[in-house]
């Protein structure tokens, strides 16, 4: 089942000391390209996250959001510099004394002491945080990865019925073509033999005409090789494996032997239904430029 490049992923998991946040999207390029968008001091998680990711998704430019918030005890302690305190209370006295000022000292005079306290964070372990962050981001990526495989069946969808329209325009094809031949025949007949008027005329030599403007108008090996494409597209749209480069390739092959067709019939009406499948195969284009 072909998925889609584009799609989108969501999952928030609290586990005993954090709640981890993990946002995935991605949209169309050749190969696959990721980057992390993660809280500073949680760097290290990107390479981790890419190495997740990577072994799910083939193709696309992928980005990810990792928002970590601490739960339960918190993540800093503050410290006390009692020999900073202490010199600026004792300093505080002694000009008090000094100027004869009353000591009116109290403790929340200490918040305006600068340096008097010393914030530190608690040192986390890494691969604690990790587990947590890969849960989550294992979550949004199942969401992601079904995402994308309900967008790819759309496109697979549609794609199989095109290919449907292009197999009933190849059928008209087959059965215009010889007609074509025909038609030519008649009508070189019915010129020379108003040219002749009551002359004998050659008809191994029309027969002979006619026999070259088939030949250089027969269009059964490109009707060959495009019903050929057509089955082959079938069978890798069934395929569960990344297939989108092997479309793109394929596509080219039925654009060269549509436009073959085109060159090579002198009809009305089969140049109609080449313009029809010329249509239909830039649209199947298109389309595979966004399955992986």
């Amino acid at each position: 089942m072909p998925r889609s490049m584009t799609g989108y992923g969501r999952a928030v998991k609290t586990f005993e000391k954090r709640e981890v946040t993990v946002e995935i999207k991605a949209v169309n390029h050749r190969f696959f390209e990721f980057s992390a968008r993660t809280p500073r001091q949680y760097n290290f998680l990107e390479e981790r996250l890419k190495k997740l990711f990577s072994a799910e998704i083939n193709r696309g430019k992928v980005e990810a959001y990792v928002s970590v918030t601490s739960v339960g005890d918190p993540d800093e302690t503050v410290e006390p510099n009692t020999e900073v305190i202490k010199s600026y209370v004792d300093a505080l006295r002694s000009v008090g004394e000094t100027v004869s000022l009353n000591d009116d000292l109290s403790l929340s005079h200490l918040l305006r002491i600068p340096d008097a306290f010393t914030v530190r964070k608690v040192e986390e372990d890494e691969e604690e945080l990790w587990e947590d962050v890969r849960q989550t981001a294992e979550e949004a990526l199942a969401a992601f990865v079904s995402m994308r495989t309900a967008e790819g069946e759309k496109l697979r969808s549609d794609i199989m019925r095109k290919l449907d329209e292009i197999e009933a325009d190849v059928a008209e094809v087959s059965v215009r073509s010889p007609e074509v031949t025909v038609q030519y025949r008649d009508r070189l007949y019915s010129k020379l033999k108003e040219l002749l008027e009551e002359k004998n005329i050659d008809e191994q030599r029309i027969l002979t005409e006619a026999a070259i403007f088939a030949d250089k108008t027969a269009v059964d090996e490109e009707i060959v090789r495009l019903r050929s494409h057509i089955s082959q597209y079938r069978e890798i749209l069934s395929l569960s494996e990344p297939i989108g480069k092997r479309l793109d390739f394929l596509i080219q092959e039925f654009n060269r032997e549509v436009n073959t067709i085109g060159s090579k019939c002198n009809d009305l009406a089969i140049t109609k239904l080449v313009l029809e499948m010329k249509g239909i195969v830039e649209k199947i284009r298109e389309q595979i430029q966004n399955i992986e």
